[in-house]
């Protein structure tokens, strides 16, 4: 992956140590491997953060940050990824969760007079809390799994690619030096 394309995009680690919320973790905020950009950390990160998007609390960065910490993966990442369940799309995000886990629990989902509104929700809670705490579950492994996956993929097609030009401008380099030779 390209680094240079990544960093151009994250906050840089002074930002992140000063943030209000993030004051809580202190001087683990120092720890050096919460800000490398290499193979492991970042698609450690999507894991993480992608994962922690599906826990429905509204504290998902700082739970990414706890999380990021202990396992030791780039904070950044991991905190900006949470965003994939914003307030536009977490609406059809968690529905669909529900529906999933309703589904595997082998429930039929509600249907009737569905409104996604705190009082609607308050009122069902007792009804849908199970599927859809299975179906936020499942969302979140599966889509931790994949992330993790192809930033793994992605980088090391980047590293093959990149060995492969090296090798060929060596070539190059090594055929011109034998025709000066000759």
């Amino acid at each position: 992956m390209p680094k240079k394309l990544i960093k151009k995009y994250m906050p840089d680690h002074k930002t992140i140590k000063e943030h209000k919320h993030l004051q809580i973790f202190g001087s683990l905020l120092h720890d050096a491997n919460l800000w490398h950009f290499n193979r492991r950390s970042v698609s450690g990160a999507f894991a993480v953060g992608l994962f922690v998007a599906f826990i429905p609390l509204p504290s998902q960065m700082i739970i990414a940050a706890a999380v990021a910490i202990f396992v030791r993966v780039n904070l950044p990442i991991s905190v900006a990824l949470v965003w994939v369940s914003n307030p536009i799309t977490m609406p059809p995000l968690f529905y669909a969760a529900y529906l999933v886990g309703a589904r595997v629990m082998g429930q039929e989902a509600l249907q009737s007079d569905y409104k996604l509104t705190l009082d609607w929700f308050s009122h069902q809670i007792h009804l849908i809390w199970q599927p859809f705490l299975l179906g936020c579950f499942i969302f979140g492994v599966i889509s931790a799994v994949l992330g993790y996956a192809t930033i793994r993929l992605l980088w090391r097609l980047h590293v093959v690619k990149h060995y492969k030009k090296r090798k060929a401008r060596r070539a190059a380099r090594h055929a011109a030096g034998n025709d000066n030779i000759n």
